[in-house]
């Protein structure tokens, strides 16, 4: 070949390198798509594991007791085989060097509970010994003791109002006045309204089931009334609940949080439409309040009326939901971020990696161990508390240094749309909330308190569905903040629904609606006592 069959024209290499660089690129793009496909695939996996865990696996915070398990057979999981029967008779006391144990038992039960004694004797010819034909002599009983439960008992309360007249004339006549009540001329005594209250809110069961139950024992009552009588009484309660907004807005530290709840006959809404329980507490000092709100949505003009009045510099401490950042600048609150929440996103990073690979190096388990480092030392301090300050400055701090170089070191080169890349960016985004805490004592490290108060509420909500008026919701919100402020004040519930009833138709003016308060008219509720 000559060379006159190898030279090329200028336009045809410019032609050729162009026809180069489209291939190059061609391949370029491909290989990226199939980047993005295995990105997108891997994000699928992790979707998919995180689904199943959440359906089948365990949950990786304290479960609730009183949940349970709801495919398990308590009766079979919890009965003792022959071998961990316990004996009937309490053990003795063993004593060791050094200290003194008790073997395992039965557990006695309360002391405080009322006692029926049953005795059981030898007939008198037996009283004879059979060696020496003396007469037997009481030396001593031998005791056990069994629960007994008497079922609900419904009665009737007769009201018979004397009326007088004068015996000369017929122009005098006196009758004998009623005492007030709650409901003006109510069908339901004071204590049978609080234990109607208690089983709907506390016990979680709806009013059908209330109203077959006494329908068991004798009281023919309709669903209906019971539902009235629950709304009345939950709108009288509202001067209570109105102190105790007081008394949370006058607190250093609130708590924020909000669920859903439907309500079906809601003006200008649709009955699918989700409304919102916005769910408030103080954090720091007695007495603790807890206060459940009922508003149309999620938004920061629903939520943002409920902390009107709270003092300047006091902290809020919430989830990382935007309107909560609204609520705190609005109203000149420092917003503290809530660490239970990055937790779970690395929780859940984690559980979506092989098992085999969830060790120290992985960046998830790196930030679960310092994290708990975190709760550690709140742990601790809480045995401690004038060490909290120091605890908190010397070691806690330290600890946020590390937390934050780790951050760093993976924010920027992490997937954002794996779930390790959300939890990293959950942290980045809410740094700076979450590392306020350390600068005062008082302010907590989590929103677990917060959301604690509303479990009782989801629980119910599952059994109840939704609210059929507004009113009703709201009603209903006013007992369950009585309910869950007398739990957090250690009261008898039963005792102060039944007292209250009884004293809020004679209050007046304020001093006679704040001596019924909780904590003011409450009594302690009763502890056992072994």
């Amino acid at each position: 070949m000559t060379r006159e069959h190898l030279t090329i024209t200028v336009d045809e290499l410019n032609a050729l390198i162009a026809a180069r660089d489209a291939a190059f690129a061609e391949r370029d793009a491909l290989r990226g798509e199939l980047r993005v496909t295995k990105a997108e695939r891997d994000l699928v996996k992790e979707q998919l594991k995180l689904m199943m865990r959440k359906l089948f696996g365990a949950s990786s915070e304290k479960r609730d007791a009183r949940q349970g398990d709801l495919f398990l057979n308590e009766a079979e999981q919890l009965a003792p085989t022959p071998a961990t029967q316990p004996a009937q008779e309490d053990r003795p006391e063993i004593e060791v060097a050094a200290h003194k144990r008790k073997k395992g038992g039965r557990r006695p039960l309360d002391a405080a509970l009322p006692r029926e004694v049953v005795r059981y004797e030898l007939p008198a010819d037996q009283l004879v010994c059979p060696h020496d034909g003396s007469e037997l002599v009481e030396i001593g009983v031998e005791v056990s003791e069994q629960l007994d439960i008497v079922p609900q008992q419904i009665r009737v309360i007769r009201h018979e109002r004397v009326k007088y007249a004068c015996k000369v004339c017929d122009r005098t006549l006196k009758v004998a006045p009623a005492p007030l009540r709650i409901i003006a001329k109510g069908l339901f005594t004071e204590a049978a309204l609080a234990w109607i209250i208690l089983s709907k809110f506390m016990d979680a069961l709806p009013l059908y089931r209330i109203a077959a139950l006494l329908r068991r024992f004798g009281g023919d009552i309709s669903r209906n009334t019971l539902a009235a009588c629950v709304i009345r009484v939950g709108q009288a309660v509202q001067p209570v609940i109105n102190l105790m907004r007081d008394v949370l807005l006058e607190s250093d530290v609130g708590h924020g949080d909000e669920t859903n709840v439907q309500v079906l006959k809601e003006p200008g809404r649709a009955a699918q439409s989700k409304s919102a329980v916005w769910v408030q507490m103080n954090g720091v000092g007695p007495p603790p309040v807890r206060l459940f709100s009922y508003a149309p949505g999620h938004h920061v003009e629903h939520g943002d009326k409920l902390w009107v009045g709270m003092r300047e510099g006091a902290a809020l401490m919430s989830d990382g939901g935007p309107v909560y950042d609204l609520i705190a600048k609005k109203n000149a609150l420092v917003h503290l971020g809530c660490w239970s929440h990055a937790r779970r996103y690395f929780v859940e990073a984690q559980e979506v990696l092989p098992k085999e690979a969830r060790a120290m190096h992985q960046p998830s388990t790196q930030f679960l161990h310092l994290i708990g480092k975190l709760y550690a030392a709140e742990a601790r301090a809480r045995k401690a508390p004038h060490r909290c300050a120091r605890l908190r400055r010397r070691y806690s701090r330290v600890v946020l240094g590390q937390i934050k170089d780790l951050l760093d070191q993976h924010l920027e080169t992490t997937l954002p749309s794996g779930k390790l890349g959300q939890a990293l960016g959950y942290l980045g985004n809410q740094w700076p909330k979450l590392m306020r805490y350390v600068e005062n004592e008082a302010w907590p490290i989590c929103n677990n308190a917060c959301e604690n108060s509303i479990r009782p509420f989801v629980v119910g909500r599952k059994n109840w569905l939704f609210s059929d008026t507004v009113a009703g919701a709201k009603a209903s919100l006013n007992l369950y903040s009585l309910i869950e402020t007398c739990k957090a004040n250690d009261i008898d519930i039963y005792r102060y629904l039944v007292d209250l009833f009884k004293a809020l138709p004679y209050a007046k003016v304020a001093d006679d609606y704040e001596a019924l308060l909780p904590w003011k008219l409450g009594t302690p509720a009763r502890k056992p006592t072994v």
